[in-house]
């Protein structure tokens, strides 16, 4: 199920993700350094003596297998969110899938403040969740989010994402559990709205 990283595209018309690859260490570390406040308050604290992607290199070497290996196990998918014209500015993924009679996993979305509120990340993620349906055959993604973290929460609010509720203290962020508001969207949700999702965020504008 996995797919081959030099070959796997997905294109939008004014994004489109790949792979992260080691020659984007230093794009990924400028927008990374740059914007340490504005993302690391929203992530989980890297674990103690674990090196880090943002200053070292081979770390983020070792970041770029570990995705690689996930796709090939078909265990998490993460792309680079890229601009048409090739400059990064962020990343999507499809973390923790689950098979079986589960066929799930999470969508994560991150991007540079340069580049929020511009609608990137929106159209990303409805690139992200038309693989996750139509080539992943997945039936269900979600999207955990810190309740303050009002950025994030527009762009579910703005897909029309359904939410369902508080999971408390769900997940670990700079070494506290944290409560998360659980964004979900079905297969059969994903097929209804289908055509809006396209008119809306995958239909170049002049």
């Amino acid at each position: 199920m996995g797919r081959k990283t030099e070959t796997l595209e997905l294109i939008g018309p004014r994004v489109l993700l790949r792979p992260l690859r080691f020659e984007d260490w230093s794009a990924w570390r400028e927008i990374r350094e740059r914007g340490r406040q504005w993302l690391e308050i929203w992530e989980p604290r890297l674990e103690f003596g674990a090196a880090d992607p943002v200053t070292d290199r081979e770390a983020f070497r070792v970041r770029c297998n570990a995705w690689d290996r996930q796709r090939n196990f078909d265990a998490a998918y993460g792309f680079g969110l890229f601009l048409r014209d090739g400059r990064l500015i962020g990343e999507v993924s499809l973390g923790s899938v689950q098979r079986g009679p589960f066929q799930t996993a999470y969508v994560g979305y991150w991007v540079d403040e340069h580049h929020a509120g511009q609608g990137y990340v929106p159209e990303g993620v409805v690139l992200i969740m038309r693989y996750a349906f139509d080539v992943l055959a997945l039936h269900r993604l979600e999207a955990a989010i810190v309740p303050r973290n009002s950025a994030s929460r527009r762009v579910a609010e703005k897909l029309g994402l359904r939410e369902e509720g508080i999971a408390k203290q769900f997940l670990q962020i700079q070494g506290a559990y944290e409560d998360h508001i659980r964004y979900a969207i079905t297969l059969e949700e994903y097929r209804d709205r289908e055509g809006e999702f396209a008119a809306r965020f995958l239909v170049a504008t002049a």
